[in-house]
């Protein structure tokens, strides 16, 4: 992988009182036992092994995992597991009620996100223009301070501009936003536009889970095309059907319909819109698209509009046809299935980095062990440690309950803050996302719901109060920090109290010894290294890597 350098560091108890990250002060419980005791921990297991197994001579050898100073714990930053070596976990023994106040952290890295490594020779220069985009809309990223393209759209954008279905799956936080807008508008803006109808008939739509990232989504595709008078539109839940019929009829032609599923299934029933003139529509975040509670709704969608079954499809001037791009951090694995069902799995483009599914090597990762009872308690320390002037803080729960109970902690300590959570009323969540990007809390108590896709460029700070349920959940928390556009790479700080969260911890730990991608996920619905699309059925053999480090497959559209 890209961040070979990624170390691991932990091991030990922190210091009863203490509120920062300190270490007790005890020698090397090893010492001078070697032989003794436990024979997996006799001596210095990588003792002599600095340099070996590295990969490439990224990073320099240095500690890993900090705590009690045990040297079985650390690893160094250049040493990389063989297949078959077993590595020694600090989370190993942390299902024992001994453990509370054990801690670990992943050491970051590297200083830069991977999505800003610059592309490696191409052929290219590395600019916009270089890659399709036209000059009127690389005047309007300039506006915007956009000048250079992240790894995932130099490779995105030429091949969605080749036209045919695409799937695009990076890493959070590395510009997919732009990297399928972008295309979209200069297709757009090459199309004469057909005239105002009833019911309107947008000519691209983007499909997305939730309201503030619909509203997000069309504040960035606004900007630009104001820029090059393309009209964008939003639709979502929470308003009332009348209120989108009265915006409906104000603007009917519409270049870009932005929605949430719910929203646009009602608005299709009652027959407020059509898709059947939509040259292109983008499914983001497709992993919560694609989960049970919107599944249904999505299909609804895919099989009023006309998929196209191959490029010429969609580039026929006479029958246009939709082209299909679906883009996200991960692929559900009944992705395959359900794109059967609208059109042909052969003429698919698939683009995915290497970075995706691995930890992030630019983010440092804490866990602490801690019992339930003394979550609120470390949480208080961490908010006062992080300060007004250090950026804002994201903390995440599993559930509206706790995230209300947490509120009111918060409230009886004088620390201004927001919460946002999916059992809240639309007027209530109307706004609350917005109001903490402009910088008016720096402190928002939320669930998943602001875990996609949204852009959390000031956050500095994550801390999950309820370990993620799911190694999915896990990535897309991190990736609220270190994104692309923020200022510095950003902590996260995870409690693990229960059992089963010691599971997963167990999985992240060994992922980052092992320098992989996390278990499990590889056959989340993403192409293989030998061009399968595991688990989804979808992609014929030949795939290749890309100079940038994606897989890309060979299709009628490359």
């Amino acid at each position: 992988p890209l961040w070979v350098s990624l170390g691991t560091g932990g091991g030990g108890r922190r210091q009863k009182g203490c509120g920062g990250w300190g270490l007790e002060r005890e020698g090397d419980p090893w010492a001078g036992r070697e032989g003794k005791g436990d024979p997996g921990r006799r001596g210095d297991p990588w003792a002599g092994r600095e340099g070996k197994g590295t990969r490439g001579g990224e990073g320099t050898p240095g500690p890993a995992v900090r705590g009690r100073e045990e040297p079985w714990s650390s690893q160094p930053r250049c040493l990389t597991l063989g297949r078959w070596e077993r590595p020694l976990l600090v989370s190993a023994g942390w299902k024992h009620r001994r453990s509370c106040g054990d801690y670990f952290q992943l050491e970051r890295s590297q200083e830069q996100a991977p999505a800003l490594r610059p592309p490696r020779a191409t052929g290219r220069d590395g600019s916009f223009q270089a890659l399709g985009v036209g000059p009127a809309l690389v005047s309007a990223l300039q506006s915007l301070s956009i000048t250079q393209p992240t790894a995932v759209q130099c490779r995105a954008i030429p091949a969605l501009l080749r036209g045919g279905n695409a799937l695009c799956a990076a890493e959070t936080g590395s510009g997919k936003t732009l990297a399928y807008l972008l295309p979209l508008f200069q297709k757009l803006l090459s199309r004469p536009s057909l005239g105002p109808t009833w019911p309107p008939s947008p000519r691209s739509l983007v499909l997305l889970p939730s309201r503030e990232l619909a509203e997000q989504v069309r504040t960035v595709a606004s900007s630009l095309g104001r820029s090059v008078g393309l009209r964008v539109r939003e639709i979502g839940g929470g308003r009332g059907m009348a209120s989108v019929k009265n915006q409906l009829r104000s603007d009917p032609d519409a270049d870009l319909l932005v929605s949430t599923p719910g929203a646009l299934c009602k608005a299709l029933r009652k027959r407020m819109v059509r898709l059947e003139r939509l040259y292109c529509l983008v499914l983001d975040e497709a992993d919560t698209l694609l989960d049970p509670t919107f599944l249904d709704l999505v299909e609804e969608v895919l099989m009023q509009a006309p998929i196209a079954h191959s490029p010429k499809e969609v580039a026929d001037q006479w029958d246009t046809k939709t082209q299909l791009v679906i883009v996200g951090a991960t692929f559900p694995e009944g992705l395959g299935q359900l794109l059967s069902k609208v059109t042909s799995l052969g003429h698919f483009t698939t683009l995915t980095s290497q970075s995706l599914h691995h930890l992030l090597p630019h983010v440092q990762q804490k866990f602490i062990r801690i019992k339930g009872s003394d979550k609120a308690s470390e949480l208080l320390q961490l908010i006062k440690d992080q300060g007004p002037s250090n950026g804002a803080l994201l903390i995440f729960c599993n559930n509206a309950s706790t995230v209300n109970w947490l509120g009111y902690i918060l409230d009886d300590h004088k620390i201004k803050h927001l919460r946002l959570q999916g059992q809240m009323p639309a007027a209530m969540r109307a706004g609350i996302f917005n109001t903490f990007q402009k910088g008016q809390s720096d402190v928002l108590i939320c669930t998943d719901l602001a875990s996609r896709g949204l852009d959390t460029s000031r956050v500095e700070l994550v801390i999950n109060y309820d370990f993620p349920s799911t190694l999915q959940d896990y990535l897309h928390r991190v990736g609220r920090v270190g994104r692309v556009g923020s200022k510095v790479p950003g902590t996260v700080v995870s409690f693990v109290t229960h059992r089963w969260d010691v599971d997963l911890v167990r999985k992240i730990e060994t992922a980052a010894r092992r320098r992989t991608s996390l278990p499990g996920m590889e056959s989340g619905g993403l192409p293989g290294k030998r061009g399968q699309l595991r688990g989804t059925g979808i992609g014929p053999p030949g795939w290749t890597v890309s100079p940038e480090g994606f897989f890309i497959s060979h299709t009628d559209c490359v």
